[in-house]
């Protein structure tokens, strides 16, 4: 098994459900950033919005993003893969759903047709498991592992 392969292992243990980033958009050089409930799945992640929230009118102008959490942190290509009961949607929509079960339909209409999915194709990223970081070139389908300890003391 190659690294990048491993790290592909180690992403899809840490971030195959539903886990919050900050979302970093910006709208004419001026950067915005909120936080959001992020599923990962093939070398992209999936967020649920609505097509005409502040975050997808920023994505329009400028689909280059990045996402982190902690010392996680991504970039890539995020665009609207459009309405949750596509046809093309149906096999990642069975995901988002068992993944955002506690709050997918009590924060979700499907009925609404500015509802949306999100998809972030990942450039480069940054993580770390059980004492090992992995820098991630997602494009080049190359990665490096290093020793690495979190020894940073988060504050709430």
């Amino acid at each position: 098994m190659t690294v990048y392969e491993k790290s592909l292992e180690v992403i899809k243990d840490l971030f195959a459900r539903d886990y919050q980033f900050a979302l970093a958009t910006a709208n004419d050089n001026i950067p915005s950033v909120r936080f959001i409930d992020t599923f990962y799945d093939d070398n992209a992640f999936y967020i649920v919005t609505y097509a005409k929230s502040q975050k997808m009118k920023e994505i329009e102008k400028n689909s280059e993003v990045s996402i982190c959490n902690k010392l996680y942190r991504f970039s890539g290509t995020a665009y609207n893969i459009g309405h949750p009961l596509c046809e093309k949607n149906y096999a990642i929509r069975e995901k988002l759903i068992k993944a955002f079960e506690p709050w997918y339909f009590a924060h979700n209409n499907e009925k609404d047709e500015n509802m949306c999915f999100v998809k972030i194709d990942l450039k480069q990223g940054f993580f770390y498991k059980d004492g090992t970081g992995y820098k991630v070139d997602f494009q080049n389908k190359n990665a490096v592992e290093f020793p690495f300890a979190f020894d940073i003391k988060l504050i709430d």
